[in-house]
């Protein structure tokens, strides 16, 4: 069983990576390149390629926080009725019935017990994180190691969690054998 969470998590680890770091890149490239345009189209030299790239640099970090909630709701919609290691994730409906055909609309009750349950694991970690970083360093600045990209690694950890106990406590999904 443990072996099917692993799998479902390792594919949606992939997915959510590609989705949300194409689309903000993407995103990024336009905003970068709407500046370079209205600011004349200088000639390009090192001082112009420099503030480009700062400025690209600026972007991502913020395109690529919402790029990854959206992409987090958008990949919870694909784990259903995959079949991974003889077991999939079914989603039933009020009544208790399977549903065949999943919109987004059937999973926003889910959603959100997922979304809140990724905060508190996160939380959790980070608290485990900073007493650690209290306990090795012991300086002041103990969130001098925190950005978008150490969040993300907490995200993709506690996903992994998430699935296991989002599908042993949320009535609407059932882990059934294919």
């Amino acid at each position: 069983m443990y072996k099917f969470y692993f799998i479902l998590w390792l594919q949606w680890l992939i997915k959510l990576t590609t989705i949300s770091v194409v689309y903000a890149t993407i995103i990024s490239l336009s905003i970068t390149l709407l500046f370079y345009i209205n600011l004349g189209m200088a000639t390009i030299d090192t001082e112009i390629s420099l503030a480009i790239i700062d400025i690209f640099k600026f972007w991502f970090p913020i395109v690529w926080s919402f790029t990854l909630l959206i992409s987090l709701f958008k990949e919870l919609k694909n784990i259903f009725n995959s079949c991974h290691n003889g077991y999939k994730f079914q989603l039933l409906n009020c009544k208790r019935e399977i549903v065949e055909v999943i919109g987004y609309g059937d999973i926003v009750k889910i959603w959100r017990k997922y979304l809140i349950l990724l905060i508190w694991i996160v939380a959790a970690e980070m608290i485990i994180s900073v007493s650690f970083s209290y306990l090795i360093y012991k300086n002041n600045q103990l969130f001098d190691w925190f950005n978008i990209y150490v969040l993300y690694i907490f995200v993709l950890f506690s996903s992994y969690f998430s699935f296991i106990i989002l599908s042993s406590k949320c009535k609407l999904i059932k882990v059934q054998k294919c």
